[in-house]
């Protein structure tokens, strides 16, 4: 099977395509075809050697990098009886997922509704499990309270602007002017040019601020905060910096870390099926193409999601 691999650390050129054998399978795994895997701001910053995504596999190259997948299932384990051949699902995995083919633990996998799309599907994992925890395990979010969402176009906040929206809150969000009619019809309440300093003066005071950008971004966005204010900041290689200001100026911060948990990975596929929740994809590139998938997503200006299609 083919598949992308990293040897060193670098720039896109260092994602190669590679022919390998699957590996065996456990009694507890199955054997996927990749339809589709997602393409995410940590896939290229781990293989640009930056972050705690780095650290982790740095004893382990080559690597395949890859997230989260959408594929249909070849084969399962003696022990497996959630899934079985030609069932469609999705869900995260430690890496891998940028290959025509992966086994994994049968219980990280999710059987896809009917109603939801392949691409739907490969792209609401990370992104959705990421911007939910956001919002609610760490943020604390509730109704009727104002939540400022920094890169709301892109594949974390999209997602969060809905679910936002969904708890009952508030929603202002952040974007450029070409991203603006799309986040009203996701359901935003206040959207902003980002690089508009009056328009963000203007902007009543939050409860609570998602920091998808980090480093001068999320600095700058604690001055829109009410004096109990709270902070979520996403991006893991400023966190620390973000955090303390916030905490310097009285605000209650916290960097994250999505876990996996594939109970809300339900509910987030339930929200999809039920058109309660929308996946953005705006840019689909062969497998072949890794390389052009990554150089997009690190523009930082990718409305929605990315993916890989075998």
């Amino acid at each position: 099977m083919k598949h992308l691999v990293i040897k060193a650390f670098g720039d896109a050129d260092q994602l190669l395509l590679t022919e390998s054998t699957v590996s065996a399978m456990a009694s507890n795994e199955v054997r996927v075809k990749v339809e589709y895997a997602g393409v995410n701001p940590v896939d290229a910053k781990t293989r640009a050697g930056l972050g705690w995504g780095a650290e982790a596999i740095k004893d382990q190259l080559p690597w395949t990098p890859g997230l989260e997948i959408m594929g249909i299932v070849e084969e399962t384990g003696s022990e497996v009886s959630i899934h079985h051949a030609g069932d469609r699902v999705c869900g995260l995995l430690a890496g891998g997922g940028y290959s025509e083919v992966v086994v994994a633990p049968a219980n990280a996998l999710l059987r896809v509704p009917r109603a939801v799309s392949n691409e739907m599907a490969a792209g609401v994992s990370l992104a959705g499990i990421t911007a939910l925890q956001a919002l609610t395990e760490h943020g604390g979010l509730q109704a009727n309270e104002r939540v400022l969402i920094s890169a709301a176009a892109g594949g974390v906040g999209h997602l969060a602007v809905q679910l936002a929206k969904d708890i009952g809150a508030t929603v202002v969000a952040l974007a450029s002017p070409n991203n603006h009619d799309f986040l009203r019809e996701l359901g935003a309440d206040e959207v902003v040019d980002y690089q508009e300093a009056a328009q963000l003066a203007a902007l009543a005071p939050v409860d609570l601020l998602i920091d998808l950008v980090g480093g001068d971004s999320g600095l700058s966005l604690l001055s829109q905060l009410k004096p109990s204010g709270r902070v979520v900041t996403v991006p893991t290689i400023t966190a620390e910096q973000v955090v303390a200001a916030a905490k310097a100026a009285g605000l209650t911060a916290t960097g994250m870390l999505k876990h996996n948990d594939v109970q809300q990975l339900s509910l987030l596929l339930d929200a999809v099926a039920e058109q309660r929740l929308h996946v953005e994809v705006s840019h689909v590139y062969p497998l072949a193409e890794g390389a052009k998938a990554h150089r997009q997503v690190e523009t930082g200006h990718t409305r929605g999601k990315i993916l890989l299609k075998n």
